[in-house]
């Protein structure tokens, strides 16, 4: 069942063939509609913007993603000048809010197909400017494509989101992550996340944030001025957030052998993934034959390294394969 908040597009949203358990009409402050659905157990809120007091203030839209879940939330956008701005999408963005729509068609298809971020990844433009009116054209069309009807635009983005994921116990993740973090840090703002482990709480670095799968979100939030955000991944399997995501690998006998007992088919799954040796010991040769056994094309090879020194080359060089 589902629940309904309306004000403008009350005549729209009433033709919906919904099952409506909830409805409220009128002008909201946050603070009522989350007290007026806390105790509310629903599938789906379908929620008219204009039902938000002074919703142009991205404040009052922070403070509702923070306390419901938005992923539950369709958002239904005015025809204002303040929702056609690519700045207040990104805003919406960058708040977690990725499920929003102009029309009836982007509704419905947001009920079966909800929004993760990988799905508005390419209009999220922290620093976009409001230049042009062209969006205005483009939000009044039902559909961006054949596979999308719930967006009309497209822009550019700015942060970039690096995963990372250990394929072999003690793979290195946390360190590579702290030492690209030092070496970025000097020409952008870079910040990391750690999910559902803490090891990044002995770094003693405020920008450096060790969280869970249940408060990523809320974390991800926070780091969206960012230039990029490097994550630790672990056991976190949506990949959708990241820009990217590499995983590291030891190549030790062990390591390998019983990584292979463990999950036979382990190079199969990572055939066309970015797959990075990390502290790895091995020559050129040794490599190669690495790469012809396990039939993998290998994005690069990082030797082990002093996470104390600063300026290493071979990091350096890391970074710039990597496009940052």
């Amino acid at each position: 069942m589902n629940v309904m908040v309306y004000n403008k597009y009350k005549e729209l949203l009433m033709g919906l063939n919904l099952d409506i358990m909830k409805s409220i009409e009128g002008v909201f402050n946050v603070d009522e509609i989350i007290d007026t659905f806390s105790n509310y157990y629903y599938d789906k809120m379908i929620l008219d913007i204009t039902a938000i007091r002074d919703y142009q203030n991205a404040d009052n839209l922070q403070k509702l993603a923070m306390n419901i879940n938005m992923e539950n939330v369709i958002l239904l956008l005015d025809d204002s000048p303040e929702c056609n701005s690519k700045t207040y999408l990104s805003k919406l963005i960058s708040l977690g809010i990725y499920n929003f729509t102009r029309n009836t068609e982007g509704i419905n298809y947001l009920l079966v197909h909800p929004h993760t971020y990988k799905d508005v990844v390419n209009i999220h433009n922290i620093n976009s400017v409001d230049a042009d009116n062209t969006m205005n054209a483009n939000m009044n069309t039902n559909s961006i494509n054949d596979t999308d009807p719930a967006l009309g635009f497209t822009t550019g983005g700015k942060l970039r989101v690096i995963g990372f994921k250990n394929v072999t116990p003690h793979a290195g993740a946390t360190s590579l992550i702290y030492m690209l973090k030092k070496v970025l840090s000097e020409t952008r703002r870079c910040a990391a996340l750690e999910v559902n482990k803490v090891d990044f709480l002995y770094y003693n670095d405020k920008d450096m944030i060790s969280t869970t799968t249940s408060e990523l979100p809320k974390e991800f939030m926070k780091k969206q001025m960012y230039d990029v955000l490097l994550i630790d991944l672990n056991d976190y399997d949506d990949l959708s957030i990241c820009s990217s995501v590499f995983y590291l690998l030891e190549p030790s006998t062990l390591m390998v052998n019983k990584l292979v007992h463990k999950k036979r088919d382990i190079f199969d799954t990572l055939k066309n993934e970015k797959v990075v040796l990390n502290k790895c010991n091995l020559s050129r040769e040794d490599v190669a034959t690495f790469e012809y056994e396990t039939k993998l094309k290998l994005f690069y090879t990082l030797p082990p390294m002093d996470d104390r020194k600063l300026d290493n080359a071979e990091l350096r060089k890391f970074i710039s394969k990597m496009g940052l």
